[in-house]
């Protein structure tokens, strides 16, 4: 009887902050509310039947001018149905310390970002923020480095996922945004 009790509380004190944590973990993209870099709260339900593109981007990386080209891209697109979402991240060598009203203000001077920009979180480790254990459990993949992206198809349920050193303007990724703008709720 000791060893049942034993038993029934290594495995409670084991397994009960796994299945917490597997049971508020959202089961789409769109039950999300994040955080914008000026301190708002905003769904991402309100990107529902669009093509949106999740970037972990950082100010102080050799990546940083890829800034130019995902500004470019959502000026092209955002008319017909694209939305990129930057999501600042200081998991690689402390390359996004700022806070968020620096990486505010970098974003415009330097680039005129116009598309959403979101608070600073984690994208991977301990400290990954839920969203990016949501992409991780979509995809299987995990940023390896800033500018990691995740494109997500209208219907919220495909992801791809594309390395750092990706461009937007790479022929795969322009094939597949291309493609997938095909199926946005006009």
């Amino acid at each position: 009887m000791k060893y049942l009790i034993a038993f029934s509380l290594l495995y409670l004190g084991l397994f009960a902050p796994v299945q917490s944590q597997l049971s508020i973990m959202p089961n789409s993209l769109y039950d999300f509310t994040m955080e914008t870099l000026d301190g708002q709260k905003q769904s991402l339900s309100v990107y529902k039947g669009k093509l949106i593109l999740i970037v972990n981007t950082a100010s102080r990386c050799g990546l940083t001018p890829q800034y130019e080209d995902l500004q470019a891209l959502y000026e092209q697109y955002a008319d017909q149905g694209l939305v990129i979402l930057g999501f600042p991240a200081n998991n690689f060598m402390n390359q996004e310390p700022g806070s968020n009203e620096d990486i505010a203000a970098f974003c415009q001077k330097n680039y005129g970002v116009s598309f959403p920009m979101f608070a600073k979180i984690s994208v991977k480790g301990d400290d990954r923020h839920p969203l990016y254990g949501y992409l991780e459990a979509q995809t299987g993949e995990v940023p390896s480095w800033n500018f990691h992206k995740f494109l997500v198809h209208p219907n919220g349920e495909e992801i791809k996922s594309f390395a750092p050193r990706t461009r937007v303007t790479d022929a795969d990724m322009q094939e597949t945004i291309a493609a997938w703008l095909a199926a946005v709720e006009k």
